[in-house]
């Protein structure tokens, strides 16, 4: 059967069945150290089964492969960055329950538009363990919350930068615009020498002379590229243009489709942009309207006196209630610990950005009357229903906080960029591969 399509990096991250057969005479290699981060080691096995899951990812975009030690390089870092990230994780408390990860699964199996039981065979008739894809699951949801309270927290928008997004023409015009860029990051460390800056600087000219020479794009971020997307292509996907990070805009309005940017300079590294397609006009004025979702919930909070895992004990067996027919206003009245809890849960209309992250994002991936199985968020758990949807006109204040939100949008790849890249210099890394 044809293989499923996933979602974003998860698809980079899904582990192939092992084909090679081991011949009785032959013997069996010894699992090896290649590198330690902190107190943890990377095994060879680890490099060999992410490489050969990128190597299925890229063939499966049609996209040519780099050397193999090239792209065990690449692995490696990744690895490397991402098991620091991990270990991060794991020493501030950040877990993701088997609830969470049974309902972000499901989602998937849905996006795919098969049930969970028929999802799991598929996997399995393609050659994905099934126990293997949860955990590579629930490790993408680790690093996409990590990102959410590390990086979010620390942009800063200030009223002044909003008074000149608002009183700019050209700002409501980009918004009309949406891009489809890849791109190849180049990242510099925090303290770097001036010797450091020209050997990063020369790989950066070489991964643009390639691309000019005709160099598949994805092979190249694939050999060159240290953003989290590299082992992908460095594909970004289709942005409104006001969203994206400034220096990419900049040079995104020059470029025709299938055009190449010269590199360029960040604080985070030396970066190179190919415009793959661009919708709308820049003289077209974006609407000025809001979507807004009218939404419920039970929430049950975590304290001294209730655990984690009774929060989420009492608000499985609430859910049970509810799908066989319970009233969830009546049920909100009488188990929610939150002021909406007197109105039935009711939590009114809700604009973008008024809830926490991992809320909104459940909320946001629910069908209309469609009941969530228990969320997180920094408030306890939650069981979400959406009961309506609509848009609205844009008052003053809104538009603030749009304006808020684009910039915040603007500055969140850099800035994730940048904590990546101080975690990265903060660890103790020693290689041990035989090629070192």
């Amino acid at each position: 059967m044809k293989r499923l399509v996933l979602v974003g990096l998860i698809a980079a991250l899904l582990l192939p069945l092992a084909q090679a057969q081991t011949r009785r005479a032959q013997p069996l290699e010894v699992d090896r150290v290649v590198a330690v981060v902190n107190d943890e080691v990377i095994t060879s096995f680890e490099l060999r089964t992410r490489v050969a899951s990128v190597e299925r990812q890229l063939q499966g975009q049609r996209a040519q492969l780099p050397a193999r030690e090239v792209l065990e390089r690449q692995v490696l870092e990744r690895l490397i960055t991402d098991r620091v990230q991990l270990q991060f994780a794991k020493e501030t408390g950040l877990r993701v329950s088997d609830i969470e990860l049974d309902a972000a699964i499901r989602r998937i199996a849905e996006n795919n538009k098969l049930s969970l039981p028929e999802f799991r065979a598929a996997l399995e008739r393609d050659g994905i363990a099934w126990v293997k894809f949860r955990e590579e699951i629930r490790v993408e949801i680790i690093l996409s919350r990590l990102r959410d309270r590390e990086v979010e927290s620390r942009i800063v928008v200030s009223d002044g930068e909003i008074d000149n997004y608002l009183a700019n023409p050209e700002q409501g015009d980009t918004g009309a615009v949406e891009v489809n860029l890849s791109h190849i990051v180049l990242r510099v460390p925090e303290q770097a020498t001036p010797d450091q800056l020209m050997r990063i600087g020369a790989r950066a000219r070489n991964a643009l002379d390639q691309l000019r020479k005709g160099e598949d794009f994805a092979k190249v971020a694939a050999s060159f590229s240290d953003a989290p997307d590299a082992l992908t292509g460095g594909a970004m996907g289709m942005r409104p243009l006001d969203r994206l990070p400034a220096l990419y805009a900049d040079a995104a309005k020059k470029l025709k489709p299938g055009q190449l940017s010269e590199i360029l300079r960040s604080p985070a590294g030396f970066h190179i942009v190919k415009l793959i397609d661009m919708h709308g006009s820049a003289g077209a004025k974006a609407a000025v309207a809001l979507k807004q979702t009218r939404a419920r919930h039970i929430l049950v909070k975590v304290n001294e006196l209730v655990s984690e895992a009774e929060a989420r004990r009492k608000l499985v067996a609430i859910k049970e209630r509810l799908d066989n027919g319970a009233d969830f206003a009546e049920l909100a009245r009488l188990n929610s610990n939150d002021l909406s809890a007197a109105r039935g849960g009711d939590l009114g209309w809700l604009y973008q950005g008024d809830t926490v992250p991992d809320f909104e994002k459940a909320m946001d991936a629910l069908k209309i009357n469609q009941i969530s199985e228990p969320i997180q968020s920094p408030f306890g758990f939650h069981l979400i229903q959406v009961l309506e949807r609509r848009t609205e006109d844009a008052t003053a204040e809104r538009q603030r906080l749009t304006a808020r939100q684009v910039l915040r949008d603007r500055k969140s790849d850099e800035a994730y960029q940048d904590w990546v890249r101080q975690m990265r210099d903060r660890a103790y890394v020693e290689y041990r591969s035989e090629e070192r």
